[in-house]
């Protein structure tokens, strides 16, 4: 089953899971061939159904001793920007989109995803151009609509 685990880590991040149980990001995901959304939400005050996105097959939970394994299983990542979020999605080798929280006052994360886009680790955008375009593809292309998203292919 071809499945998009989405990680908020320790945090609250709710722009994050509602951008991501959207109807336009669940009609993307759909469309992409993908049939599982886990989340991890965190101290969030969103935590989903399982009839929340149709034509996905929901998950949700807020924490677990481990996320190794829903990493390990997913063909796509969607993580914020944490460092040990992205260093573990990488570790193992998945396909990570970062979603970057913009309404952090100093925003160290826009830096480490900036400077591991830049290395050519991961794509990344906000919340806004992944609600209104989630194009989300396992070695394919991330589509954004935002100045700060970008159309690029992962390596690999």
């Amino acid at each position: 089953m071809k499945t998009v685990f989405v990680t908020v880590g320790t945090t609250s991040f709710d722009d994050l899971i509602a951008s991501v149980i959207s109807q336009d990001a669940v009609q993307a995901l759909v469309a992409r061939g993908y049939e599982e959304l886990v989340l991890q939400v965190g101290r969030g005050s969103i935590l989903p159904g399982p009839d929340s996105c149709p034509g996905l097959t929901l998950q949700a939970f807020r924490f677990k001793d481990s996320i190794a394994g829903d990493i390990q299983r997913a063909d796509l990542v969607i993580s914020h920007a944490g460092a040990g979020s992205c260093l573990e999605a990488l570790g193992a080798g998945r396909p990570l989109l970062v979603v970057v929280n913009d309404r952090l006052m100093d925003n160290h994360q826009l830096e480490l995803a900036r400077k591991l886009h830049a290395d050519s680790h991961l794509l990344y955008c906000t919340c806004r151009s992944v609600s209104t375009r989630a194009a989300l593809n396992t070695r394919a292309y991330c589509i954004c609509t935002d100045t700060e998203s970008f159309h690029m292919g992962l390596q690999g």
